[in-house]
C-alpha cells in the first residue's frame, strides 16, 4: 500500500502545491493592481503565472521525484533527472522573458500616458520592441548553452571551442558579414531615430507605413495591404522618403491640365468651398495658381494641407474628383481640347459658319447643276 501512496503523495502533492502557490501569487498581484491602477506592471506580471507554475512544479519534482520509491522512476532516475533539469532551465528562461516583457511594456505604457508627441512615442516604441528582441535572444542563447552543458562531455567541447575561438571568430565574421551588417543597422535604426514603427515612408517607389522593425529586417505595409520586407541595411545605405520625419503634417498638390479659357478665379473659389466641406483638410493652408502653359493647355496647381499622410491623400482625391465634376457641369469649355485648323474650302463664295447652331446645316449659295 505504501508503494502506491508514496508516488501519489509525491507527484500529486507537487501538483497541488504548485497550483496553490500560483493562485496565491496571482491573487496578490491582482490586489496590488487594484490598489495601484496607475502602475500597469502588476497587471502585466499576472501573465507570468503559467511559466511560474511550470518552474515551481519542475523544481518540486526535481527535488522530490527520487523519494517516490516507484520502480519505473528508480530504473530511469538519471534520465528523468536530466529531463527535469532541461525543463527547469527552459521554464526559467520563459519566466525571465515574461518578466522582462512586463517590465518593458509597463515602462512604455507609463511613458505613453504622459507624452503627447506621436513622433516621440513611435521612436520609443521602436526602441522598446528591439530591446525586447535583444533580451529574448540573449536569454534564449544562455538557456540553450546551459542546457548543452548538462550533457556529459560538453565541458571538454567547450574548452576546445574556446581554444579555437580566434579562428572560428574570423571565419564566422566573414561568412556572416551580411547578417552582422543588418544587425548593426538595426541598432542604428533603433537608437538613431531614422525610421520608427508607424512612420509613413516611400521606398523603391512604394508608399506605405512601417509595421514591424526587427534587428535584421523591416516590414512596410502598403496602401493596398501588401507587405514589403526589406533588410534594415537598406535604410542605412540608400536614401528613402520618411513623410513622418519632423512632424506628421503634410502638404499635397493636385495638378489640372485645362484649356486657356478656364476661369481661374472661379476655380480658386470652388477649391476653398470644397476644402471647407472636406473633413481631411486641417485648415492650415490652401492655394491655387497657374504653374505652367503649353500651346494647347495650361497647368493649374492646387495645394492642400492635412494632419498626416492618410488625410492628405484623402484631401487630394476629394479635390480632384469634385473639381473635375464641377468643371464638366459648369464650365465644360475649360476641359482640354485638341484644336485643328479648318479644312481648305473649294473656290467660290465662302460658306458661312454658324458655330452656335451646329444642328442646322448652312445653306449652300452655289448654283446647282443637273436635272431637277
Amino acid at each position: 500500500m505504501e508503494n502506491v501512496l508514496r508516488p501519489i503523495i509525491v507527484l500529486g502533492g507537487s501538483v497541488v502545491l504548485t497550483l496553490l502557490l500560483g493562485w496565491v501569487v496571482d491573487l496578490l498581484l491582482r490586489r496590488i493592481d487594484d490598489r495601484h491602477p496607475e502602475t500597469p506592471l502588476w497587471g502585466l506580471l499576472r501573465r507570468c503565472r503559467l511559466p511560474l507554475q511550470v518552474v515551481l512544479l519542475t523544481a518540486l519534482l526535481r527535488s522530490s521525484y527520487s523519494q517516490s520509491q516507484w520502480q519505473p522512476i528508480e530504473e530511469h532516475e538519471a534520465a528523468i533527472g536530466h529531463v527535469l533539469t532541461l525543463v527547469l532551465i527552459a521554464a526559467g528562461a520563459w519566466l525571465v522573458i515574461r518578466i522582462a516583457s512586463a517590465a518593458v511594456e509597463s515602462t512604455y505604457a507609463r511613458y505613453a500616458s504622459t507624452t503627447r508627441d506621436p513622433a516621440r512615442l513611435r521612436r520609443v516604441r521602436t526602441q522598446v520592441t528591439l530591446i525586447m528582441r535583444i533580451v529574448t535572444a540573449v536569454v534564449a542563447v544562455v538557456a540553450v548553452a546551459a542546457m548543452l552543458l548538462t550533457f556529459p562531455g560538453m565541458e571538454r567541447l567547450g574548452a576546445s571551442l574556446l581554444a579555437s575561438a580566434g579562428i572560428i571568430g574570423i571565419v564566422a565574421g566573414v561568412a556572416a558579414q551580411s547578417t552582422l551588417g543588418n544587425l548593426f543597422a538595426g541598432f542604428q535604426i533603433a537608437f538613431g531615430d531614422m525610421v520608427r514603427i508607424g512612420d509613413t515612408v516611400v521606398v523603391d517607389g512604394e508608399w506605405g507605413v512601417v509595421e514591424e522593425v526587427t534587428l535584421t529586417f523591416l516590414a512596410v505595409r502598403t496602401w493596398d495591404e501588401r507587405r514589403i520586407t526589406m533588410p534594415v541595411s537598406y535604410f542605412t545605405g540608400k536614401p528613402f522618403e520618411n513623410w513622418s520625419r519632423g512632424g506628421a503634417q503634410m502638404t499635397g498638390t493636385v495638378f489640372f491640365h485645362l484649356d486657356h479659357s478656364t476661369p481661374v478665379g472661379l476655380m480658386r473659389a470652388k477649391l476653398h468651398e470644397i476644402l471647407t466641406e472636406c473633413p481631411a483638410w486641417d485648415g492650415r493652408d490652401w492655394s491655387l495658381a497657374v504653374t505652367g502653359t503649353t500651346p494647347s493647355t495650361m497647368e493649374v496647381r492646387a495645394v492642400v494641407t492635412a494632419k498626416d499622410a492618410d488625410d492628405v491623400w484623402t484631401a487630394r482625391c476629394t479635390v480632384r474628383e469634385q473639381m473635375i465634376t464641377w468643371l464638366c457641369e459648369e464650365h465644360p469649355y475649360a476641359l482640354p481640347r485638341i484644336a485643328t485648323s479648318a479644312a481648305a474650302l473649294p473656290p467660290g463664295p465662302k460658306i458661312p459658319l454658324v458655330p452656335d447652331q451646329p444642328d442646322q446645316p448652312a445653306e449652300d449659295p452655289s448654283p446647282r447643276t443637273g436635272r431637277g
